[in-house]
């Protein structure tokens, strides 16, 4: 059989992971780097997300992105903006700049359609992350990489359920995000009470907690709140405190300060998609589609989630939030 030199790369990463400390030679530090790893693929990619810069959430995206970018020698330029208007602007910049491939989240998927079609007809491989799965294939996007937010608020609903909530607030913060409602339905699916959603601006904190706070006040039946944002689940446990409510509160997605408060018991519990790697994958599979057109996922999406943070792993999952990948 003809050994083409990354067949004879794996091989020889092989026989030096196969030895063990304990056969008398040292482990390696780290796996053996690639000849393409250490030269440098050279490729571009850009990654253009729907979020806004300085977002805790989004920030672990990028760095999920770029550290696979250095890893393998690629440019990786991260843009976020969340109007899907501009967000169609960068990828059509994108596509004329000629990159090696495109990473983008759609939180409106239809907006998003003409220019990701664009990219799709400049034979530009194109994966699509975090919001929008179903729409993903059919835009001829290599792959999707996310969770599947109908099973996620579906495992939220059922936690809740096992924690006494009978009604439940569930806060939305963007306009317009499908995925954002998927979670509320997931919820409502397998709660067994009652959801009621409410609709606030995730760039006015201040009045998410006054929002919040005048819910649960008018209504004293409302005995859960689900986030689905993790500075909102901040907003909402500030809203907690002061409307003197002994609402259950839980949230998705992971920051410094939700990990704090699941530790403090203000939190039951955050829904972890990983979105470390929601940017370290696409950028991970571009590159191996650039070098060797490998396709991942078969059609179906990637799952980076859900996973849950409770109390009970929250002092671990600390430590790797303040290193910026959780």
């Amino acid at each position: 059989m003809r050994r083409t030199p990354i067949v004879l790369a794996l091989l020889g990463a092989l026989a030096v992971t196969g030895c063990s400390s304990s056969g008398g030679q040292s482990a390696p530090s780290a796996p053996p780097a690639t000849s393409a790893a250490q030269e440098g693929s050279g490729a571009k990619f850009a990654v253009i997300t729907h979020g806004a810069p300085g977002d805790s959430f989004w920030d672990v995206v990028k760095n999920g992105a770029e550290a696979a970018g250095e890893q393998y020698g690629a440019q990786v330029t991260y843009q976020g903006d969340g109007d899907p208007a501009k967000q169609s602007q960068l990828i059509d910049q994108a596509v004329s700049e000629k990159v090696d491939g495109i990473v983008v989240s759609m939180a409106n998927p239809d907006a998003l359609k003409e220019a990701i079609g664009k990219a799709v007809a400049a034979r530009i491989p194109v994966v699509t992350i975090n919001s929008g799965a179903g729409s993903s294939k059919a835009f001829g996007a290599v792959t999707h990489v996310g969770q599947s937010e109908d099973v996620a608020g579906r495992g939220a609903g059922e936690q809740l359920k096992a924690a006494g909530v009978t009604k439940l607030l569930c806060v939305i913060h963007e306009a317009g995000n499908v995925g954002l409602d998927q979670r509320c339905k997931g919820a409502e699916e397998t709660l067994g009470g009652t959801v009621e959603r409410l609709q606030v601006d995730v760039s006015n904190l201040a009045d998410v907690t006054s929002k919040v706070t005048a819910k649960l006040q008018s209504d004293q039946q409302v005995n859960g709140v689900l986030a689905l944002n993790p500075a909102i689940a901040v907003a909402a446990r500030d809203a907690i405190r002061d409307a003197g409510s002994q609402a259950r509160l839980a949230t998705f997605d992971l920051s410094a300060d939700v990990v704090e408060a699941i530790q403090a018991g203000e939190v039951l519990f955050a829904v972890d998609q990983q979105q470390y790697l929601q940017g370290y994958l696409p950028i991970t599979f571009l590159n191996l589609y650039k070098a060797n057109l490998n396709t991942v996922g078969g059609g179906l999406p990637v799952n980076t989630g859900p996973g849950f943070v409770t109390k009970d792993n929250a002092a671990q999952v600390a430590e790797l939030a303040e290193a910026g990948t959780r």
